[in-house]
């Protein structure tokens, strides 16, 4: 909300600064977003009186004028408005000005001929308005020589305030006087509303039709008023705070709307229909030409003002064309009411319609304000459009406002952290409009003033309908007690500023802090930072690609389709992230960039349920190895595959001793190039593999395209076990070679967990280093060789106990593989 520094003054009496309000403002809890100076950019500019104004010699559309700045001087200056005449009082600026209209600093010079030594100026090249038709024409008694900014009243600078959603009373420049008064900043003008005599009875009667569209409602018509244009202390108040001067009774309501926070809206009687205005709900079908220029269709849920002939109001919103005041009016209808909050706001959101009556009612306004702002606005509307005033049209009932909320002294340490003495915290809460109604050592219990219907209003939260209903009644007048006390706690330190409150560190709960992420977080967490350092660069992608793609990766049942995608090609919910990635590396190798590697952590889908929505881990790379100097460059395989998804499980602590590997990949994988890493007989961690050839073929990408998958949600939580130092065994391990002649069928993990579990007290490790087909082997076999290690821990094996467990490991494998071991 803006409002002008003089404004503000009108309803308080301080000597403060501009500053020092500004300040206090803030520290109060009412935030200054900025402070606009209309007057530091117009601060050169003189009044000057055209002493004569000839033609210029040279140019038939330019005027030679002799121009007076009040300096003693007469300056030669050519202008081409057509209403520059001798004798006229006008604006000035003098040559190093700057023009804020044109954003030119002026200089001397010389046109067609003539010297040119200052500028007579428009109100758009002063940049306060849009006129451009000729130069600002002022009264004769305009002072010359004197500043324009200080006559015209623009030294008035217009503080911008931020509002919280509870403060509905201070959406208005007395709401904002009577916080500074209560600060301290000053004295709050007493405001008497004026005596009314009515001189008629009314023309129109309030009927309440449904008090959900209205529970309160006064009005009273002035006949013979003269709607023209306001005076210009209105107009130029209006601007101030961005709003467009429209007529007299228009910017009357606007006025109090900001100046007390009163909503208005008045009515031309010729144009009202029937002599009944109705507080009720729409019907169905109705609809209202608003005084916006829109038209809106009404639901039985909005409240609005109606005549016979149907809607002439949105309450407590905008108003409609048919019945608005323009400058044909000649007898008007103030309207006055109270409408509900929460109706309000949800059918200016409903209707997307935002005005500054709506801001306010939907925050709450002073309920007791009815009579009094009726009386002002009578008041000044016979002052600005003559008339007379009628009697009192009333409809409802005033609402029961009065409300009493208790603060304990304790509670202003214990919430707040500040020790105040009792007499303060009284003082203060009174200056605000609090009636103390009484008092001990312990608390207060005050009277709530109207206009702050924020504090010990009623909690309108909804309880647990399961609840115990004795239960409930306590919970519900605790809560109204505990609310309305941390209101008025509020209400004391912000008073004294809210940099005076200590800054009190929350308790801590625990030395150590809590995790702030869960099992699985911390697992997509370090799963990302493993990729990464793998070299796979982390993609963020849709969950919907085309169902012909996602086809190729699974199932895609009719329920994963989205009945309204925002692409043509974006309908279908993907069975894994593996497809997009695939999708994103065949759109790199159509640029140029075949050679990828490419990560990303989001959801694989397969039903609706919340089972068939799969948290995944996938990788995928595309083209060869990198080039370098240890190695050369090579094209990747389904080695390559497994490797990453067996270094993210081992980063997860998911143990590699009962990892399994099978042959069961999913179809969009190679039949014989592609694995699933399993824990288990049921429990599947990771499918890996190179891409099928056909899908490649299909999405254009390179033959040796491989990628994993890695279900997140299926990896186990680790085992809380308490650690214990490793055991170091200070003896030297030994080291055994073996090579085995065995079926090109039989898995190489077979043989290595074999040999592992040969003897497992002293064997360490054991390491597969080399595979080898071909000449001088028979059809079908193939030689695989391990490297055993034996660590002994009690006692130097001597070669009889390492040509034991030898014997051990050759009869294992044998045993469990069928191999031999070669010669």
């Amino acid at each position: 909300m803006k409002f002008p520094l003089s404004w503000l003054r009108e309803h308080l009496a301080t000597t403060a600064t501009l500053d020092e309000i500004t300040t206090t403002l803030s520290a109060i809890g009412i935030e200054v977003e900025g402070v606009e100076d209309r007057g530091a950019a117009l601060a050169h500019f003189r009044i000057a009186r055209v002493i004569e104004a000839a033609p210029h010699p040279n140019a038939d559309r330019l005027r030679a004028l002799r121009v007076d700045v009040g300096d003693g001087r007469e300056l030669s200056v050519v202008c081409g408005a057509p209403n520059a005449r001798t004798g006229m009082v006008g604006v000035a600026a003098l040559p190093g000005a700057f023009i804020p209209g044109t954003g030119i600093t002026l200089k001397a010079g010389e046109i067609r001929g003539v010297k040119s030594e200052a500028m007579m100026l428009s109100a758009r090249e002063m940049g306060l308005g849009e006129d451009h038709d000729g130069i600002v024409d002022l009264p004769p008694d305009a002072p010359v020589g004197s500043s324009y900014v200080a006559w015209a009243g623009l030294d008035d600078p217009i503080i911008e305030v931020k509002v919280t959603p509870n403060r509905g009373d201070a959406l208005s420049v007395r709401g904002v006087a009577r916080d500074l008064a209560a600060a301290g900043l000053g004295t709050l003008h007493p405001r008497v509303p004026p005596a009314i005599t009515p001189a008629y009875e009314t023309p129109l009667r309030w009927t309440i039709e449904d008090k959900r569209a209205c529970t309160w409602v006064m009005g009273r018509a002035v006949r013979g008023v003269k709607n023209g244009p306001s005076p210009q202390w209105l107009q130029d108040r209006l601007r101030a705070i961005g709003l467009r001067p429209i007529s007299a009774l228009v910017d009357i309501t606007n006025f109090f709307t900001f100046d007390i926070g009163r909503p208005l809206h008045v009515f031309d009687v010729a144009k009202v229909k029937g002599n009944t205005l109705a507080m009720r709900m729409a019907r169905e079908g109705e609809e209202l030409a608003a005084l916006n220029g829109k038209t809106y269709a009404l639901t039985p849920e909005d409240g609005v003002i109606a005549d016979a002939h149907g809607p002439e109001a949105l309450g407590g919103i905008v108003g409609g064309e048919p019945s608005g005041c323009d400058e044909t009016t000649t007898e008007c209808f103030i309207e006055c009411a109270l409408f509900d909050p929460v109706r309000v706001a949800l059918s200016g959101r409903r209707h997307n319609v935002f005005t500054d009556a709506r801001a306010r009612f939907e925050r709450g306004i002073d309920p007791s304000l009815l009579p009094g702002a009726l009386d002002a606005a009578t008041a000044m509307i016979l002052e600005l459009c003559g008339g007379e005033p009628s009697t009192v049209s009333e409809a409802g009932t005033p609402p029961a406002w009065e409300r009493n909320a208790t603060l304990r002294l304790e509670r202003l340490a214990g919430l707040g952290g500040l020790d105040l003495p009792l007499d303060e915290a009284v003082t203060r809460l009174t200056r605000l409009g609090f009636v103390l109604q009484s008092a001990d050592d312990a608390a207060i219990t005050v009277a709530v003033p109207p206009w702050r219907n924020d504090i010990a209003a009623a909690i309108h939260l909804d309880q647990d309908p399961g609840l115990d209903a004795a239960r409930a009644a306590t919970a519900a007048e605790g809560c109204a007690a505990v609310e309305a006390e941390c209101d008025l706690v509020e209400e004391v330190l912000r008073l004294g500023g809210l940099d005076a409150v200590p800054a009190v560190s929350l308790p801590v709960a625990s030395p150590v802090p809590a995790p702030s992420l869960d099992a699985k977080q911390g697992r997509a967490a370090l799963a990302r930072r493993v990729l990464a350092a793998r070299g796979l660069q982390e993609c963020v992608t849709y969950g919907f690609i085309e169902q012909r793609i996602a086809a190729m990766f699974g199932e895609t049942p009719e329920a994963l389709r989205l009945e309204n995608p925002i692409a043509s090609d974006l309908d279908q919910m993907r069975p894994t992230p593996l497809a997009s990635l695939a999708l994103a590396a065949a759109r790199n190798a159509a640029r140029g960039f075949a050679d990828v590697a490419l990560c990303e952590l989001g959801g694989g889908y397969r039903d609706t349920t919340p089972a068939g929505q799969m948290a995944m881990a996938v990788g995928l790379r595309a083209g060869r190895t990198p080039a370098s100097w240890a190695a050369p460059a090579r094209e990747l395989d389904v080695f390559d595959a497994k490797g990453d998804a067996v270094a993210l499980l081992e980063a997860l602590g998911v143990p590699m001793a009962a990892l399994q590997t099978t042959t069961e990949a999913p179809a969009h994988y190679h039949p014989g190039r592609s694995g699933v890493l399993r824990q288990g007989p049921k429990l599947v961690l990771a499918q890996f593999g190179q891409l099928h050839p056909r899908l490649c073929e299909a999405l254009d990408l390179p033959r040796n395209t491989v990628g994993f998958e890695l279900f997140l949600d299926a990896i186990p939580e680790p085992k809380r076990r308490k650690k214990s130092a490793p055991e170091l065994s200070a003896l030297q391990p030994v080291r055994r070679d073996f090579a085995f002649l065995l079926d090109a069928t039989v898995p190489a993990e077979k043989l290595l967990r074999a040999a592992q579990g040969a003897e497992r007290a002293l064997i360490s490790d054991v390491v597969l280093f080399d595979r080898y087909a071909g000449p001088n082997l028979p059809e079908g076999k193939v030689s695989l060789a391990i490297e055993v290690t034996l660590q002994p821990r009690d006692k130097t094996l001597t070669d009889a106990d390492i040509e034991a467990i030898c014997q051990k490991v050759v009869a294992a494998v044998a045993k469990a593989t069928g191999a031999v071991l070669r010669g």
